[in-house]
């Protein structure tokens, strides 16, 4: 890659984030859709179109050592001559791709539950564009491990976003909560796997503004995303969540979610 790629300068590209699991790209065609989403989101024609995509993929998860990968796509708006903001008008997009092994979360986490940390979120507006423009999240994401916690849980005026590389849920009465998809949170592919499998197992479910004050009082709190799945946070800043305060470990309706997700993985993302 040149130096002067507008992706080294300027982190001018988006990106996507695809499991594979037995070999099998899990719903391809919704994260091809987000990447769609995000190049038109910043103004960048898409270099490939949607056959020439899953060919390359396919091509890299056959070559790869992992039958369980992480498939990184990025794209960026290519090199320029001067460096200027200004988008050029004849640069060639910059392509590129790599594979991973599957870093699965550990045993530990997903029957102990992790801890997590609020912080203000201090991203831009556009958080439903999955830009290369990613040091906001990694400052959130250090402050939380430097605290020793698995996630930092971001809060905008008073209101739940997501967290800094998952999606939040949360559990009051018996209903599942989650924020609404809007500019200000990624539309995540396992966001909408959690609320399918709500739906499906009987689950109330309730999609809309969730308050500061209404998730540090859930009886459960959970995180989610492609590589991390679903796991409970048993503390916030500290304090345990919820139920997680009498027994020290996950909640009864994660547990079952758990299973669930398991169950789905086994199946519907192994055997597609």
């Amino acid at each position: 890659m040149s130096v002067m790629d507008r992706g080294f300068l300027f982190g001018d590209g988006v990106y996507e984030v695809i499991p594979v699991y037995s070999r099998r790209p899990f719903r391809l065609e919704q994260h091809l859709e987000r990447l769609q989403q995000s190049l038109d989101g910043i103004q960048l024609a898409n270099p490939h179109a949607a056959e020439a995509w899953r060919a390359l993929i396919t091509q890299l998860v056959r070559e790869a050592a992992w039958d369980d990968q992480s498939v990184y796509i990025q794209v960026t708006r290519g090199p320029m001559t001067v460096r200027n903001q200004a988008f050029p008008a004849d640069t060639t997009p910059t392509v590129f791709l790599m594979t991973e092994a599957m870093a699965s979360p550990t045993p530990a986490q997903l029957e102990e539950g992790v801890a997590a940390i609020s912080a203000v979120d201090i991203r831009w507006l556009r958080c439903d564009l999955k830009t290369t423009s990613l040091l906001a999240n990694c400052l959130l994401r250090q402050y939380a491990v430097a605290a020793g916690c698995a996630e930092a849980v971001l809060f905008r005026d008073g209101y739940l976003t997501e967290g800094s590389v998952s999606s939040i849920f949360v559990v009051k009465d018996g209903v599942l909560l989650a924020p609404i998809k809007n500019h200000l949170m990624l539309p995540g592919i396992t966001y909408d796997v959690i609320l399918e499998l709500a739906v499906e197992h009987g689950l109330a479910v309730t999609v809309r503004d969730i308050s500061e004050a209404e998730t540090r009082g859930a009886d459960e709190l959970w995180l989610a995303s492609s590589t991390r799945e679903v796991q409970a946070i048993v503390s916030l800043d500290g304090s345990p969540v919820g139920l997680a305060g009498q027994t020290g470990r996950p909640g009864a309706i994660f547990l079952a979610m758990q299973a669930w997700y398991q169950d789905y993985k086994a199946g519907g993302m192994r055997n597609v």
